[in-house]
């Protein structure tokens, strides 16, 4: 199905529902309206003519109670339309290239620390989170992130990548998850969640619990023998006193109990809502697979494991009732109840993780499959095994730039081309190719597609330098940052794992002697690393590292051309070193005499 066809025809289908409801919403409220006028009519006429009037309030009243509860619905389904709706013309913003500022930017993730993470826009608005990321828990928005800032071993992304192929084209079930429970995204804390199923024990054995329950089934049949005239009032009266010794002595534990389930309760019930529907699935990728296995514990999936619980605290709540409160002593019932919960979160509550970890990870594999789906031109790459550093790419694109509007480029990098030197003007496309290249590079390593028509990677690490900043709060200047980040690549590459660097405009703080010494020193050490990637530059000194053939340097440029004293670019990737520069033409574009 052609993507942006299906998502318009859906968001025609369900604006369309939405205008019926408000329709019938409006409709609703004049009736009611109109009810309430007839039940005036009624009682003025009742209180002047005759009282008898007065019983036929009732059929106002009644009509009244039904339209109350026939508008609550109606609204319902109005709220579930409207995020219908939005869900889509968010997905429509995306095809049309309008999402910057409509989605969740993942500020929280962002960390300047990190090696490529700012470089590479991975987190903030207009970032490549905010343009895949549809998870609504906490724990599917965390674990895309940790996706994207880590490579995973190989058979792992090849695992994710079947299960995103899977996916892509089940369009209804990720507008079903992306629908259902409106409070998943603010309701379930994860991290409460989880604590409260590990937590140790209350202590209540099953012996306890035995007790209780024969003490219950004593004390009414007391009664009821009494009743019988089979045994005096006095034994009831015995087994009240032990009733409330079993209070006294578990009053704490019970209260505990009580006490640390509600959240709990909510959380899970809003959370089963995403595991129903997966669990109604039928799977064939192994990761897919693997993860509805993790839903069902000893036969019982996870969402009938969890209406249990809910079960027991909707009886739990009835306690609170005034007949229940005043048998309450001779059953037991809140005591009961809350031994059942306790119960069940010892048996349930150890796997509660699993069930969050799961619910995240389909989230983050959903955020793919709809990214696949959306750009059904970008491909998998085709993951190498060995250590030997190796990206080529045909057609590669940026994946944040709208796919009209991106110029495509083959790279090729690793054998005897170790680094690539881009030279080029300003604006001419030397920052955005390497971004281009690091995002692809994320994106493969985390499972997802790539914006080319064909990619080889080798498993690799990415580092680079592209927008390191100077820090008045840590007395750093940018040099400093852009040296220290640097140092940090260097290490990466000598802890063992494969780097591919993008260095933006390498040592551009220094003079021209020291950026070609430095920026040498800096190729050196990363190839003796056995470290592949490529520099851009302004400074083609430093283009005469081809001259040291150890390096394996090759230089490319992109061009410019100036026509009717305008700056046009075509940004594509040629060999060789670029011949001018158009940083006078810029200056006096912008209105300075030069």
């Amino acid at each position: 199905m052609d993507p942006l066809e299906e998502y318009t025809a859906r968001s025609e289908r369900w604006r369309a529902a939405h205008r019926l409801l408000e329709g019938k919403f409006i409709r609703i409220s004049n009736w009611r309206l109109a009810v309430i006028g007839t039940a005036i009519v009624l009682a003025w006429l009742a209180a002047s003519r005759s009282a008898a009037l007065g019983w036929f309030l009732l059929i106002p009243l009644a009509a009244f109670v039904a339209l109350a509860v026939l508008h609550e619905r109606v609204f319902r389904k109005q709220q579930f339309t409207a995020r219908a709706l939005a869900f889509y013309e968010r997905a429509l913003a995306r095809m049309n290239n309008a999402w910057v500022g409509t989605g969740n930017s993942g500020e929280r993730f962002r960390n300047r620390a990190h090696v490529y993470s700012e470089d590479l826009d991975l987190f903030g608005k207009g970032s490549l989170f905010e343009l895949i990321a549809l998870a609504r828990t906490a724990t599917g928005e965390r674990m895309l992130a940790e996706w994207l800032l880590a490579p995973a071993p190989r058979e792992e992304v090849i695992a994710r990548q079947r299960a995103v192929e899977e996916l892509s084209s089940c369009l209804d079930l990720r507008e079903d998850l992306a629908l259902l429970g409106e409070d998943v995204r603010s309701g379930v804390n994860a991290d409460a969640l989880d604590h409260w199923g590990s937590a140790p024990p209350a202590g209540f054995t099953p012996l306890v619990r035995w007790i209780a329950l024969l003490l219950a089934v004593s004390g009414v049949a007391s009664v009821i023998a009494f009743l019988a005239h089979i045994v005096p009032l006095s034994i009831f009266f015995v087994i009240l006193g032990l009733d409330f010794a079993f209070i006294a002595i578990h009053r704490k534990r019970i209260a505990s109990a009580i006490e640390g389930v509600e959240t709990p309760a909510v959380d899970l019930q809003i959370l089963a809502l995403l595991l129903e529907r997966i669990e109604g699935e039928a799977f064939n990728s192994p990761k897919l697979k693997q993860i509805r296995a993790s839903l069902e514990v000893r036969g019982l999936p996870a969402s009938k494991r969890i209406a249990r619980l809910r079960r027991w605290v909707e009886m739990l709540d009835s306690s609170e009732h005034l007949f229940l409160r005043v048998i309450n002593p001779a059953v037991l019932w809140k005591e009961q109840l809350a031994m059942a919960v306790e119960a069940w979160r010892v048996e349930s509550g150890p796997f509660i993780h699993a069930w969050i970890s799961a619910v995240g990870e389909f989230e983050a594999v959903s955020s793919f499959a709809s990214f696949a789906f959306e750009r059904p031109e970008w491909t998998f790459p085709n993951l190498l095994e060995g250590s030997v550093p190796h990206f080529e790419a045909k057609d590669l694109r940026h994946p944040l730039i709208a796919p009209l509007k991106c110029v495509p480029n083959d790279v090729a990098i690793g054998g005897d081309t170790r680094v690539l030197i881009v030279s080029g003007s300003n604006m001419s496309g030397k920052s955005t190719l390497l971004r281009a290249i690091g995002l692809n590079a994320v994106l493969a390593w985390a499972g997802a597609p790539v914006a080319a028509n064909s990619m080889q990677i080798s498993s690799i690490r990415v580092g680079a330098s592209i927008r390191v900043l100077d820090s008045l709060q840590d007395g750093r200047s940018r040099f400093y940052s852009e040296i220290l980040r640097l140092r940090q690549i260097v290490d990466l590459a000598g802890n063992g794992a494969g780097v591919l660097f993008l260095l933006d405009e390498v040592l551009s703080g220094t003079n021209s002697h020291d950026r070609r010494i430095g920026a040498a020193a800096v190729v050196r050490a990363l190839v003796a690393r056995d470290a592949i990637g490529l520099i851009t530059t302004h400074d083609l000194a430093l283009a005469t590292l081809d001259q040291d053939k150890s390096l394996g340097v090759v230089n490319v440029h992109f061009d410019d051309e100036i026509e009717n004293g305008r700056i046009k670019f075509d940004y594509r990737l040629r060999p060789g070193v670029v011949i001018r520069s158009n940083a006078l033409e810029l200056m006096r574009a912008v209105g300075l005499q030069v």
